[in-house]
């Protein structure tokens, strides 16, 4: 099995990527990021389908290329279901078909929410791979939540945001400031240079290890405009330290229901993963709650923390070796929660 030479196609979003991996080893990892976006201040999803549209071919023959491979070695073809938007994981999910049946090899279905956290058992996302069970913060533009991960195919969400994700709530405040989309990654850097204790935002008091993100959006927006009301200039003269101070609530809050849930389940395995996992913030706090709280901490490379096919190859990869294939009746899920792919897995009746 360990020959398997597996294809990972990954259209949940933005980003049409495509991955080859054999073994546990990534052999290439390609993607198309869609820059048309950025002008609209977020993701246009009819931009988004006929970008992968046009992106998805050539992103895939460039991973083959950079495997050194050919078509004919390839063992399987997995491909992200969902979640994600109907039109780009459409696109995705019909070129796999269309190519699992022309070189009649199996089709493996991904939940891109598994993959995000499964990516940790790439051989070189981290210099060991988590021990089960373990904590994973699973944060993203589009996801928050924490889950606790008993096997690779054997998690429980014991968290979630209730309203806006962390991602989206970097994103939003980002254009309250009148950063350019994504702000995520703006705010991070502009946050190095500035003061994170500048300024005090709102968190919210939500119960057990949920999460909630609309608030500190709220709590910034108000702040902002009473500010420049007095100071026109006001953002312009303080951004940094707006930044700063903004990634430390988003920060404190996303720590906060982590340390609890690893203390009270007495947990010391904790990884974090999805886009915002690559903030520098975040993976500070995570260092310094190793070293504080006892914690074995795993956190990805960069490259395999943002949307990516590798991720996509690595449970596709899991699940040839468990022989879980799907067939072409297969669609697209807008929503697909973890559980309910654990559901098929497992073959658990509805």
């Amino acid at each position: 099995m360990s020959d398997s030479i597996i294809l990972g196609i990954e259209s949940s979003c933005d980003d049409t990527s495509a991955a080859v991996i054999q073994g546990n080893k990534i052999l290439s990892n390609v993607a198309a990021t869609q820059k048309i976006h950025n002008e609209y201040g977020g993701v246009v999803p009819e931009l988004a389908s006929r970008a992968h549209q046009q992106n998805i071919v050539p992103v895939v023959e460039k991973s083959v290329s950079k495997a050194n491979i050919q078509q004919k070695d390839i063992s399987a073809i997995g491909f992200t279901r969902g979640p994600g938007l109907l039109g780009s994981l459409l696109v995705g999910t019909s070129f796999a078909k269309s190519l699992a049946m022309s070189l009649k090899v199996p089709l493996i279905e991904v939940n891109h929410l598994q993959a995000h956290i499964l990516a940790h058992f790439i051989d070189d996302a981290n210099v060991r791979p988590p021990k089960f069970p373990f904590l994973c913060l699973t944060v993203s533009g589009g996801h928050t939540m924490i889950v606790v991960v008993k096997d690779y195919f054997d998690m429980e969400i014991i968290g979630k945001t209730i309203d806006d994700a962390a991602g989206e709530a970097f994103d939003k405040i980002g254009k309250i400031f009148g950063l350019d989309y994504p702000a995520g990654p703006i705010i991070d850097r502009l946050a190095k240079t500035g003061n994170p204790d500048a300024f005090t935002f709102n968190k919210p008091r939500i119960e057990g290890y949920n999460y909630s993100f609309s608030g500190i959006k709220t709590s910034v927006l108000y702040f902002i405009q009473k500010e420049v009301r007095k100071n026109p200039d006001f953002i312009r003269e303080n951004l940094e330290d707006l930044c700063a101070s903004v990634q430390k609530t988003i920060v404190e809050i996303l720590m906060n229901k982590l340390e609890k849930a690893a203390k009270e389940l007495n947990i010391n395995e904790v990884a974090i993963a999805g886009g915002v996992s690559a903030n520098s913030g975040l993976r500070e706090a995570m260092q310094k709650n190793s070293t504080k709280s006892g914690w074995e901490i795993y956190i990805p490379k960069f490259e395999y923390t943002t949307d990516n096919a590798a991720m996509i190859a690595m449970v596709a990869k899991l699940k040839f070796d468990r022989g879980e294939f799907s067939d072409l009746s297969v669609s697209a899920k807008a929503r697909y929660d973890i559980e309910e792919s654990f559901k098929k897995d497992n073959q658990i009746p509805d």
